[in-house]
């Protein structure tokens, strides 16, 4: 899969005539030189390119830092690739980029396209102040454009099933794009006439959590592994905690270090984990379509009809939402997964299902507390697939959750972590405690004396949510 992306330096990037056309690379969620549309398109249009990212801050307050460090990374691994060449700037892009367009007699921008709320909204501001200079979006972060798959009367799909259907139709012949670092003459952004100054990347801020190798090399790196030692059995262990069954690919899709092209492309075959792996890009891109068409879905239930559902308030409920976040529920596989988005900064994805029913409707608290809490502490907190997984669980957005499908904490952690491993290793108060046993430790005659009893009965708070939902 790797096309061999030349070391930093080398001389493809001086020596070069004088260009008589320029054109901007703006990066956003598309932080490689693989399989880059953008660059194909600026290459029809001008003789060499200035790479550009600009920092928002709209999107670096609200981020975190854990996102932001993890972006700082990405960052300094696309400057190395373009060989030190990529201007960094801060401010409104509305501002920016025109000015950094005029300094280099740009006439063409290139972007992937954004298809998020915000990222609409500002792309339409910006192509708005460029006036003359075209703004120019190929592909996006998405296998199928959002808003390009409807049913065959315009409308949007609101199910998964006959959304996949069309899906895999349209993502067939979806292959890569043949681009490398050398594809583009890159301008020194030392050589624009004014403009906004150049600001260097920031220092990572103070993290408390490890985070993942960051950058395109990282991702690849990272995938291949993949391939070759878990594809196969994807289907069989994708739901064990306690395995690394996972391809963690969902931060670098996050911010393009990798785009699902070439996962697609690579997964291949019709075996059962490659069938799986497809199954969660198609997910993927489902969500992006549904915030497309009902963006107040990322803060409001995607069913209305559940607006007026009782939901907990007042300080008890304060108390259980902080013991949820800090993994102290007393519910050993809850607790695993609290602690391990504290200590990863991510959380497999069969426990964000399992912590959201707990959230929800063990302690009927609201779901998008659990979401916002995922979003300041999760590397790849991502807002379709963040805010309607929350929804699915909870019961309140597309089909596949109904209402009444409680996850039994006690259950989920027996299944899927059978011997205990995962619970072991996040939760060291049960680290003595053997097997199965380490997921009801308050059964033990002598239970550890520094874990918590349970915060609620399950069976009682089951049968609470029912209610509250059947009252509908």
């Amino acid at each position: 899969m790797s096309r061999g992306l030349p070391d930093a330096g080398c001389g493809y990037l001086s020596g070069m005539a004088p260009a008589t056309s320029t054109a901007v690379v703006w990066f956003r969620r598309d932080l490689r030189v693989g399989d880059q549309p953008t660059f194909l398109a600026a290459k029809e249009r001008a003789d060499r390119a200035l790479a550009l990212f600009v920092l928002d801050p709209r999107l670096l307050e609200p981020a975190g830092p854990r996102r932001t460090a993890f972006l700082y990374r990405c960052l300094r691994a696309l400057d190395e690739q373009l060989g030190g060449r990529l201007l960094v700037v801060k401010g409104d892009p509305a501002d920016v980029v025109p000015r950094i367009a005029q300094a280099v007699g740009a006439a063409s921008v290139h972007v992937a396209a954004d298809f998020g709320p915000y990222g609409r909204e500002r792309d339409e501001a910006v192509e708005k102040a460029l006036g003359d200079v075209e703004l120019v979006r190929s592909g996006s972060p998405y296998l199928t454009e959002p808003g390009t798959i409807t049913k065959s009367d315009g409308t949007p799909y609101k199910v998964f099933t006959p959304f996949s259907k069309e899906w895999t139709k349209r993502v067939r012949d979806a292959a890569p794009a043949d681009t490398d670092a050398t594809t583009l003459t890159w301008m020194d952004p030392s050589d624009k006439d004014g403009g906004p100054r150049a600001v260097k990347v920031p220092d990572d801020p103070k993290l408390d959590a490890e985070l993942p190798e960051a950058g395109e090399q990282a991702a690849r790196e990272s995938w291949e592994a993949f391939v070759d030692e878990h594809l196969t059995d994807y289907d069989d262990t994708r739901d064990r905690p306690d395995k690394p069954g996972t391809s963690r690919m969902s931060v670098h899709l996050k911010y393009g270090t990798v785009h699902p092209r070439t996962l697609l492309a690579d997964a291949g075959g019709d075996g059962k984990g490659a069938t799986s792996y497809r199954n969660e890009l198609c997910f993927r891109d489902f969500y992006g379509h549904v915030l497309w068409w009902f963006p107040r879905s990322a803060r409001e239930n995607f069913d209305p009809k559940f607006d007026s559902i009782p939901l907990d308030s007042g300080k008890k409920a304060d108390e259980k939402f902080a013991a949820w976040q800090e993994g102290r529920t007393g519910f050993p596989a809850i607790d695993a997964a609290m602690r391990q988005l504290q200590g990863e900064a991510w959380m497999h994805n069969r426990m964000r299902m399992a912590v959201a029913s707990f959230l929800v409707k063990d302690l009927h608290l609201p779901w998008w507390w659990g979401a916002r809490h995922f979003m300041n502490l999760l590397v790849d907190g991502d807002l379709p697939s963040n805010q309607h997984g929350w929804q699915w669980a909870a019961g309140t957005g597309t089909d596949a959750a109904p209402y009444f499908r409680v996850f039994n904490p006690v259950t989920q952690g027996e299944r899927f972590d059978p011997q205990g491993d995962y619970v072991r290793r996040w939760v060291p108060e049960l680290a003595e405690i053997e097997g199965k046993k380490v997921h009801q430790p308050w059964k033990l005659p002598d239970p550890p004396s520094d874990y918590p009893e349970p915060i609620v009965d399950h069976k009682a708070e089951r049968n609470e949510a029912l209610a509250r939902f059947n009252a509908l």
